[in-house]
C-alpha cells in the first residue's frame, strides 16, 4: 500500500479539478438574482434532502452525508472539511426537530425552494447545470461555500 503523499503536480491537477466543477457550474449561475436564490436554496435543498433521508431513517441521513464527504474530500479537504461542518449542524436541526413533522417540513420546504431554483435559472436564461451532470448536485453547495470562504480568506 502506497502511503506516499501525492506528487505537487497531481495535487495541483486535483485541486484545478474542483475549480473545473466551480467554473463550469457558475457559468449557470451568473445573474445576481439566480445567485441570491442560490444562496439560499442550495443549502436549504441540502438540508431537505437529509431530512426526506432522515424521514426514513436517521442512518439513511448520516450515510448520505458521508458518502457525500467522501466525494468532496475527493475533490479539495477545505471544502470538505466546510461540508462536514454543514451537514453536521443540518443532522443536529433533525435530531432536534419533533420527528413527527420532519418529513412534511422537509416535502413542503424542498418543492418550494425548488420552484425558486426554476425560477432563478429562468431569470438566468439558463438551463439547471445538473441537466447536463448529476455532480453538479453536489456541487452546489461547493460553489455557495466557495463565496464565504473567499470572503473569510480560507483555503480550499
Amino acid at each position: 500500500m502506497n502511503t506516499q503523499p501525492l506528487p505537487a503536480s497531481e495535487q495541483v491537477q486535483d485541486q484545478r479539478k474542483v475549480l473545473q466543477l466551480l467554473d463550469k457550474y457558475a457559468e449557470s449561475h451568473r445573474h445576481p438574482h439566480n445567485e441570491i436564490i442560490h444562496f439560499i436554496c442550495v443549502p436549504v435543498i441540502m438540508w431537505t434532502v437529509l431530512a426526506l433521508l432522515w424521514a426514513l431513517h436517521p442512518l439513511l441521513a448520516v450515510a448520505g452525508s458521508i458518502l457525500a464527504l467522501l466525494y468532496y474530500f475527493s475533490l479539495s479537504v477545505g471544502f470538505a472539511l466546510g461540508m462536514c461542518l454543514m451537514a453536521t449542524l443540518m443532522l443536529g436541526v433533525l435530531w432536534w426537530m419533533p420527528q413527527e413533522l420532519v418529513l412534511r417540513v422537509a416535502i413542503i420546504v424542498f418543492v418550494i425552494a425548488w420552484i425558486f431554483q426554476f425560477i432563478g435559472h429562468k431569470i438566468e436564461g439558463k438551463k439547471p447545470s445538473f441537466f447536463e451532470d448529476l455532480r453538479f448536485l453536489l456541487i452546489g453547495p461547493l460553489f455557495v461555500i466557495s463565496f464565504l470562504y473567499r470572503r473569510w480568506n480560507l483555503p480550499y
